[in-house]
This record gives structure tokens, C-alpha cells and sequence, in this order.
């Protein structure tokens, strides 16, 4: 009898049974119709476990798929086309005035000029005509002194002053004033023929020139 027993015990672990086979029986069963006067096989619900666990797989892989099947379309497409934008004007104004405060034998002539952005670049050309006893005593700049190089000069009939950014130095958005200042012929002097020309560069790469007079 403990013989037979270890038998049954050997032959009982070394069986497999057959899943596939069993599934398939199954199946043939449950979609075979009935017969007359029997009751209809009833289908399990909810769905067994290790079902679920199979459906929730194969969709996880549609999705996977379809993922890397729209992934693949969008590379297909190369990288978006980009539209070139010209670079927008560097706006420059200037304004040329008499100082207030200059008398019959001296004057100051004030520029003013407004920048929109930085300059990597900028030249201040102020001519003030000869008109009698035009000579240098002196000019400033609310920027800092070291920041330019300056000349003052005879030129054509005109005092010339000339302030020069210095490379490597910015001059940044704002309002900034170039002064020139000299003594002229005693009595009211008549500016109308002073002129100035400023050229810039904004840090963009744009650059900018403007003009102007010192009309009242």
C-alpha cells in the first residue's frame, strides 16, 4: 500500500495538464447550442483574473504601438520651418538746445539724445559755426568720462566737437546730454547755422544715424 501511494504521489507532481486543450474544450462547449428544453450554459462574470490581466497587457501594447507609430509621424515631419523676422530699427532721437543759463559772451550748446536700446557704438559730432569769436572752454557728458574719447577742432568754419565711444564700452537705453562749451563774439550769437550728426550701433548689430540743428 506505501507503494502504491509513492506512485500516485510521483505521477501526481510529473503531471501538466494540458491549458490550451482544456481552453479550447471549454470553448467548444460554451458556443455549442443547446439542447432542446436545456438551459443555456451561463458565461462567468465577472471575468477571471489572470483574463483581465491579459486584456489590460494587449491594450497596454496598442497603446505602446500607437505611441511610438505617432512619435515616428511627428520625426517623418523634420523640425518645424522657422519664419525669419527682420531685426526691428534702433530708434535714436536727438535734440539740439542753447543753455538757458549762457550770456552775451558765452554759450553752452546742450544735445540730448534718447536711445531706445543699448549702443555698442556711438559717435557725437557737434559743429558750432564761426560766427565771431568762437573759442573752445570746455564740454562734459553725463556719461562716464572714461567711457570716450573726445577732440575739440577747427573745422571748415566751424568749431568741431567729437565724442567717441570707446570700443569694448556700452552706452545704455536712456537719455544722455553731450555739452559743448565756448565764448563767442560779445551780444546775442545766432546758433541757427550750428549743426550735429550722431552715428550708433545697438548691440543687436543695427545701426542708426540722425541729424539735426540747433534752431530755435
Amino acid at each position: 500500500m506505501d507503494e502504491l501511494r509513492k506512485h500516485l504521489r510521483e505521477a501526481a507532481h510529473a503531471h501538466r495538464p494540458d491549458r490550451a486543450r482544456i481552453l479550447a474544450r471549454v470553448e467548444r462547449g460554451m458556443a455549442r447550442p443547446p439542447a432542446d428544453g436545456a438551459p443555456a450554459p451561463r458565461r462567468p462574470s465577472p471575468r477571471t483574473p489572470w483574463l483581465r490581466v491579459a486584456g489590460a497587457t494587449a491594450a497596454a501594447a496598442v497603446l505602446a504601438v500607437g505611441g511610438y507609430t505617432v512619435a515616428s509621424v511627428l520625426q517623418d515631419e523634420g523640425p518645424a520651418a522657422t519664419v525669419a523676422t527682420p531685426p526691428h530699427p534702433v530708434r535714436v532721437r536727438a535734440e539740439g538746445v542753447i543753455d538757458p543759463h549762457s550770456n552775451r559772451f558765452w554759450a553752452q550748446s546742450n544735445l540730448t539724445v534718447t536711445t531706445s536700446e543699448p549702443l555698442t557704438a556711438l559717435t557725437v559730432d557737434l559743429r558750432v559755426v564761426q560766427t565771431g569769436g568762437i573759442a573752445d572752454t570746455g564740454h562734459w557728458r553725463t556719461r562716464p568720462a572714461g567711457d570716450f574719447t573726445v577732440s575739440v577742432r577747427e573745422d571748415k568754419g566751424a568749431l568741431r566737437y567729437t565724442w567717441t565711444l570707446r570700443p569694448g564700452r556700452t552706452v545704455p537705453a536712456g537719455r544722455h546730454v553731450f555739452a559743448a562749451q565756448y565764448n563767442h563774439a560779445e551780444g546775442g550769437r545766432d546758433a541757427t547755422g550750428d549743426r550735429y550728426a550722431i552715428t550708433s550701433t545697438a548691440a543687436g548689430g543695427q545701426k542708426a544715424t540722425v541729424r539735426g540743428d540747433f534752431a530755435p
